[in-house]
């Protein structure tokens, strides 16, 4: 069975009411850094104090406690996410791509918790 090769970092994404309140909470509160603001699709993504760990925000109007998944960066998301689905990861759809800046593509865990894998195309 061939495994992923994950890149050196990670993305922990969770659903938020405003992102520009919550990303300014973790900034005072926890000392992380604000990277971006991206309004045109409902993200924002801030450094943690933990190389390599980044925190992202996404708008949801009624976001549920517990929400967080795990964003794996790869540098290649078709052999990733065909590695996945040989060694029997289920999908939840197609793999999502965001024109310059990213493709992402969620699965699940034999327990049924959400993974992502994430292709940085903003390098």
């Amino acid at each position: 069975m061939s495994t992923v090769a994950l890149e050196k970092t990670i993305t922990l994404a969770m659903s938020v009411r405003d992102r520009h309140v919550s990303a300014q909470w973790y900034e005072d509160t926890l000392g992380f850094e604000l990277l971006y603001h991206s309004d045109e699709v409902g993200w924002s993504e801030l450094r943690t104090n933990v190389d390599g760990v980044t925190l992202g925000l996404g708008e949801q109007t009624e976001p549920k406690p517990g929400n967080m998944v795990p964003v794996f960066g790869v540098a290649d998301i078709e052999t990733a996410r065909t590695n996945l689905e040989t060694a029997g990861a289920v999908f939840d759809g197609p793999t999502e791509t965001i024109e310059g800046m990213v493709s992402t593509a969620t699965f699940y865990d034999p327990d049924g918790n959400a993974l992502m894998i994430a292709q940085d195309l903003a390098a």
